[in-house]
Parts: structure tokens; sequence; C-alpha cells
């Protein structure tokens, strides 16, 4: 990995607990405020239905609109817990140089686990950095992507706001919102959701936000892309035997860009910084835009808290 002679796995230690508050609620609370406009599908133009409205404040009451769809998807959770082990972490969170490289042999070791030793392959380092390129196409956005050859499927959402509502839109064929969909999904369900014109298929490498989607941000949103990768299991002694230990590599590729009018400067490039597989790499930024997201507006920010609070998240 070119990062030294090893890298430190730090166990998170819990804050201590301070005095227990009373807490009242108050006699009214106040409703929250606001919209979220949800689109979906690539193309110029949005799809006959769209889009389905959430009302904030008729949410917080326990009323969902119809037509709204929520879908499972099984997530691949990481391990968490008392004796887990991280990095980055504070005592050690320096940035995996670009001549970093996942290939050969790896040990892991800790004062309560036996020494983990695993290798890793062909096809089996760094997923390959996606670059993100946009250009008008009509009303629309087009967004083009490089396929990384280790890509089992693509997800990409789009959102902004005109100060008075929150717009989403996400490149599934049918109904998603997405809130699951943005990190790691196993090889499988990302198959299954493929099936089910939920998340893009490998070897596709072109769609377009709809013309709506980008008037009704007022000209301007951020894109969020993602490539899933592959899995790689490992295991000691083998099965059928019961495991002394098991490790799992997962892989991802990710990258973000400013959807807005390229004007005289062209098209807009995003490429992610790589990070090891099982962490969250940091997100690239356009070659041509601000690095910070546009400021959506109050109806935005309270919309967001107001999801959160009715979906637990």
């Amino acid at each position: 990995m070119n990062m030294g002679a090893s890298l430190p796995l730090v166990t998170p230690r819990a804050a201590p607990s301070g005095p227990v508050e009373e807490r009242r609620d108050p006699i009214e609370r106040e409703r929250p405020k606001g919209r979220m406009l949800i689109f979906w599908g690539c193309g110029e133009a949005a799809r006959a239905g769209q889009p389905v409205i959430l009302d904030f404040a008729s949410m917080a009451q326990g009323q969902m609109p119809s037509g709204y769809v929520a879908r499972r998807v099984a997530v691949g959770s990481p391990p968490g817990g008392r004796t887990s082990g991280y990095w980055p972490n504070p005592q050690d969170s320096k940035a995996v140089p670009d001549s970093a490289s996942l290939h050969g042999e790896h040990t892991i070791r800790g004062n309560y686990t036996p020494d983990i030793r695993f290798a890793l392959g062909d096809g089996q380092d760094f997923m390959e950095r996606v670059a993100l390129q946009t250009a008008a196409r009509g009303a629309g956005m087009s967004v083009q992507w490089n396929a990384p050859a280790t890509a089992t499927g693509y997800f990409a959402t789009a959102m902004g706001g005109d100060g008075n509502d929150i717009v989403f839109w996400s490149s599934s064929e049918v109904q998603e919102s997405g809130g699951l969909l943005m990190d790691y999904v196993p090889p499988g369900e990302v198959a299954r959701l493929i099936r089910e014109r939920v998340v893009l298929a490998p070897q596709t490498t072109e769609c377009t936000v709809p013309g709506e989607v980008i008037k009704r941000m007022g000209g301007a949103g951020m894109f969020n892309f993602i490539a899933y990768g592959p899995e790689a299991n490992f295991g000691f002694p083998p099965r059928p035997q019961d495991p002394q230990w098991a490790v799992k590599v997962r892989y991802k590729s990710t990258a973000a860009t400013f959807l807005g009018e390229t004007g005289a400067r062209g098209t807009r490039r995003a490429e992610p910084a790589r990070g090891p597989a099982g962490t969250t790499g940091s997100e690239g930024t356009t070659a041509d835009a601000p690095a910070q997201a546009p400021t959506p507006g109050d109806a935005v920010r309270e919309g967001i808290k107001a999801l959160r609070g009715i979906f637990g998240r």
C-alpha cells in the first residue's frame, strides 16, 4: 500500500455518560414545513405521473401520499460493536496514495483475535475510479461515466431546491427514493435490483436527468453516483469446519458533480479519491464548480430534518 509497516486499528471508546436531564415535550410542537418532489428515470423528459409529492406537515401526522413506494433493500452492513477496530481513525487518518495497491498478503493482529492472514490477487485491487462528465441534452442534463471493469451496477441521485421545495431524482426506472442505495450493496442484491429496473446495468455509461427536474432545481443541483463492486470472502479453517475467523472485502467507487449549465466552460468532470476496501472514500469535486454544494434554503433544511424524524434516519 506504500503506507508504512502497518495501519493501526482503533476501537472507539464510548463517551462517559453525563447526568440525565428530564425532557419535557412542548404542549404544541411546530409542524414541519415544505415538500419533497420525487422524480425518477433517465431521459430528457419526466415520465407521466411525476412528481410524487411528500408534504412534510401531512407526513408528520402519519399521512403518506398515495402512490408512494418504499422498497426493501438488503444492504451489506459492516460489523460493529465494542470489539470492532477501525481505520482511518483519530490516531491515523493519512490519505491513501495513488500508488497504493491491495495486491498481496494482508495480516490483521489484535489483542483479542487470532492472527488473520489472507491474500488479494488479480481482480481484487482497488476498484477503478469513476469519472463523471456532464453536458446539456435538450432541456435535460446528460451525465456520462467510464465503466469500471469490476462494476456490478450503478445508481445515481440528484437533489436541489428552489427555496420552497426539495427536488429529488433517482436513476431508477421505477419509483425509488434510494435512501439505502448510496452505499455498498452486495452483488446478489444488485443483480436483483437490476432485474427490477432499480439499479442500472454495469454496461450502462450514460443517464440524462430530465429537464423538468433541472428546472425545478433552479438550474442547479448535486449529482451523486455509486458504482457497486464485487465481494471477496475468506475464512479459516475452510468450510465445513466452524471458522476461527472470516474476512469480507467489499468494493465500491463513488463520485459527485454539480448539475448546472455548462456554458462556455464546457463539460465538467469529477474524480473521487480512492479509499481502501471496506472504508468510505472521499467524493471528488468538479474541476470548474464550487467544492461546496449550493445552499438549498430553509425549506430544504426543514424537510430533511422532517424526513429523518419520520423514517428514523
